[in-house]
């Protein structure tokens, strides 16, 4: 693996970066989100605005075009885990924490950090990757600071995946924010049993963490444009989702 800069890394990820702010100068709280496997899609702008209506900035990384992945090779590599898996992903949120830091209108110390399935996994992943030799190691970053998620307030972690090639279920976080999670009852593509396996094991070890559960609702619920069978439209769950991120925001 190449090694580069935390820096280099931000510097990558900037031009592709969409940035929601409110209405103000702030400094605002910052929701850094990450987007699953299949790459952006447009609910994420719906939750953007709901982030801005509770008066935090978004930010919407784009893990893929940097790296000139499209969506179906995406699909082809990255969600069958060939390619990107969480753990090395980890690199791009603390870039992102890196960035968002340095801006003016950020409050560096009030970051969310918001993952949709493989987005959430990264997210996990990042938590449980140990200090120094392993998270330069597995990231490809070189110069990563002792503590490279430094100002995360809160993570929102949505269906994630937590199967074999994740930490999640294996390792505990080493550090832990409040965050809340949703699984949902539905989802036969990441699964339900495994993930909240993870995320009791966490909550077991006294992460402050919400476990959420969405009755009727699959993976993906929030997309009505999904072209996946196994992913169902549910207004109702996506409206849920919506309010539970504005208490963490509310929370901060």
């Amino acid at each position: 693996m190449i090694r580069e800069t935390v820096a280099t890394r931000a510097a990558m990820l900037a031009p592709h970066l969409s940035i929601f702010q409110p209405n103000g100068a702030g400094p605002f709280p910052v929701v850094l989100m990450l987007h699953g496997c299949g790459g952006q899609r447009p609910f994420l702008k719906e939750l953007a605005e709901v982030a801005n209506a509770a008066g935090a900035a978004a930010v919407l990384v784009d893990s893929y075009a940097p790296r000139r992945i499209s969506r179906a090779a995406a699909l082809a590599t990255v969600c069958t885990g060939a390619r990107l898996r969480g753990r090395e992903r980890a690199g791009d949120l603390y870039a992102a924490m890196h960035w968002a830091r340095a801006q003016a209108w950020a409050r560096g110390d009030r970051i969310i950090a918001a993952g949709w399935s493989h987005g959430a996994w990264t997210i996990m992943d990042a938590l449980a990757l140990r200090s120094g030799d392993e998270m330069a190691r597995v990231t490809g970053l070189c110069d990563l600071a002792d503590e490279p998620l430094d100002g995360l307030a809160g993570a929102f972690i949505v269906y994630p995946y937590a199967g074999v090639a994740s930490y999640a279920g294996r390792r505990d976080w080493r550090m832990a924010p409040p965050s809340t999670a949703i699984l949902a009852s539905r989802d036969s593509i990441v699964g339900v049993r495994t993930p909240r396996a993870a995320l009791e094991r966490q909550r077991a070890r006294g992460a402050p963490l919400e476990i959420a559960h969405f009755e009727d609702a699959t993976h993906a619920f929030e997309d009505p444009l999904a072209s996946d069978p196994r992913v169902r439209f549910n207004s109702a769950a996506t409206a849920r989702e919506h309010d539970l991120l504005r208490a963490m925001i509310a929370a901060l």
